[in-house]
């Protein structure tokens, strides 16, 4: 064997290892079901706080590692997605926190397709709720495996079969109940690890509060089923019946059938008290899958499967942030790496929609964790790396510069906007400072900037799919480049962009043709019955729910 052929062999052994390290997963949840807590808890446990900061503790506590958007830290709430990465228990983890608010953005959706795999949490006490549904059926699409965790055990919340036969109902996918409770509200205690993933036998987690409350470790005492009863007292019974009941009427475990997004496991638990975190973490990382194959199109149009150990370097920008770091007023570019080794100064070829842009050298690429930056030196595919005022656009596709001719990523979701508004500045003076952030907010995807087909040189407005995103724009626009704003709402609240000749296309009353920052024309309806009734006008065209 010649010595290239031995090295390409190490280089490949190198990232073999590597991959199977990775986990790269996003959070996803209804408002308020704890998602960005468990995140926090994921943090405590790796190591890499010491104190976790409870969401809501806004007066005098600590803040959510991941809420670096100074409106997130005064709302507490999640509104942009934050990427992070650190070491757990010899696995490397890649955390995409998605916001779970009502009114998320695009930007939500765009995070999914940067997973491997997906954590559900819902609310014990609620089910499964409108958000779940939508940021389920994204993963769905995609062919996302989902983790299940039912929080907040620690209250009052709805009887657990209950719970699993609702996700199975609602979502329409299977669940196996990897744990079981042990009690709830303040008799909850713990939960029955039955073992189905190990193949041991039952074992009872027990778990005490700690003096710093959900903020530190929680203790655990790990007792064979079999010898618990003296621990268990009163709540043996009813907890046999239980787990008898779900052993025949449950579903098998089965790694293929989760990894194939058909069946999903379920872990009870309290993100709050930490009662069942680690053990859930445990087996997030021995279940979840490392980064694999992905789908790519050759700039000749055939598809083309990428192997992330034997293709070279590519990756794909997946989500683009300003001012993440307001004393430099910069834009990070996140870029999701699914082949080869990515290393300092590695120079790439830059592609966006199909065409080769340039070519260029890497030279300060960071890891992140919330707002903080560290620069890096390598990194293998799974790992989510910011790339600092690097002149990307969402969706681009970086490849190794030896690639020929190259290829592209699958292209990002992109979502029809729900809300639709006129912006301007409050003080014309500073329109330049208006367009300027506007510009920077709608390459990021915050917004969508639309102008009218008929008169495209008139002013343009902005369509966002949820309308926090308007709050977050004049709030951005306000704090980061100090242009107060006024807004206007328009009458349409659905869209959908149009197959077929726009000139030939008659709307309905009400309804409005736009062109979107691709040229692409987009409907603009007052509501679900004027779409039904605009396609019955025009039964030579369409109207894409994607694009």
């Amino acid at each position: 064997m010649s010595e290239a052929a031995e090295a390409a062999v190490v280089m490949h052994s190198d990232i073999a290892r590597e991959i199977s390290r990775r986990r790269t997963f996003a959070i996803i949840s209804h408002p308020d079901a704890g998602k960005t807590t468990l995140t926090e808890k994921l943090l405590l446990y790796s190591g890499m706080i010491r104190t976790a900061g409870m969401v809501k503790n806004r007066k005098g506590g600590k803040l959510a590692t991941s809420d670096w958007m100074a409106m997130e830290q005064e709302r507490g709430i999640s509104i942009t997605s934050s990427a992070m990465q650190f070491p757990y228990k010899g696995a490397i983890i890649n955390v995409l926190d998605t916001p779970g608010h009502q009114d998320f953005s695009e930007d939500t959706y765009r995070t999914l397709t940067a997973a491997d795999s997906a954590i559900m949490v819902i609310d014990a006490a609620k089910g499964v709720e409108v958000q779940t549904r939508k940021l389920f059926a994204v993963c769905k699409l995609r062919g996302i495996p989902v983790l299940t965790f039912i929080n907040k055990l620690d209250l009052p919340g709805r009887d657990p079969l209950e719970l699993m036969a609702e996700v199975e109902e609602v979502l329409g996918i299977q669940a196996c109940a990897m744990n079981w409770p042990i009690g709830s509200g303040r008799e909850f205690i713990g939960v029955v690890d039955r073992g189905l993933a190990t193949g041991t036998p039952p074992e009872v987690l027990v778990f005490r509060k700690t003096a710093a409350g959900g903020a530190a470790k929680a203790a655990v005492e790990r007792i064979p089923l079999a010898e618990a009863a003296a621990v268990l007292e009163s709540r043996q019974k009813t907890l046999t019946t239980e787990l008898e009941m779900i052993e025949v009427a449950g579903n098998a475990w089965s790694n293929a059938e989760f990894l194939a997004g058909r069946l999903t496991p379920v872990f009870f638990g309290s993100a709050l008290t930490n009662f069942g975190v680690e053990s859930f973490f445990d087996a997030f990382v021995a279940q979840a899958p490392a980064p694999g194959h992905r789908t790519a199109t050759a700039l000749g149009g055939a598809d083309l499967d990428v192997d992330p150990v034997k293709q070279p370097f590519s990756a794909y920008v997946f989500k683009i942030q300003a001012n993440m770091n307001p004393r430099h007023r910069d834009s990070v570019a996140f870029v999701r790496i699914c082949s080869g080794r990515f290393e300092r100064d590695l120079v790439v070829k830059h592609l966006h929609r199909g065409e080769l842009v340039r070519e260029l050298r890497l030279s300060r690429p960071h890891t992140l964790m919330a707002q903080e930056r560290t620069t890096l030196d390598q990194a293998w595919p799974g790992d989510v790396v910011g790339l600092i005022n690097a002149g990307f656009a969402i969706g681009d596709t970086l490849v190794h510069a030896s690639v020929k001719p190259g290829f592209e990523h699958q292209p990002l979701p992109q979502f029809p906007p729900e809300v639709f508004a006129q912006v301007q500045p409050v003080d014309l003076t500073k329109r330049k400072q208006f367009d300027k952030g506007m510009l920077q907010l709608a390459q990021e995807g915050a917004v969508q900037v639309l102008r009218s087909w008929d008169n495209p040189q008139a002013d343009p407005f902005i369509a966002a799919v949820g309308r926090l995103q308007f709050e977050v724009l004049q709030y951005r626009l306000r704090d980061e480049y100090g242009v107060e704003t006024q807004l206007k709402p328009l009458p349409y609240q659905c869209s959908g962009w149009l197959v077929g000749d726009p000139a030939t296309f008659k709307p309905s009353p009400g309804a409005m043709l736009a062109k979107d920052a691709r040229g692409r024309a987009v409907v603009l309806l007052p509501s679900e019955w004027d779409r039904r009734y605009c396609l019955g006008l025009n039964p030579g065209h369409q109207m894409l729910d994607f694009a």
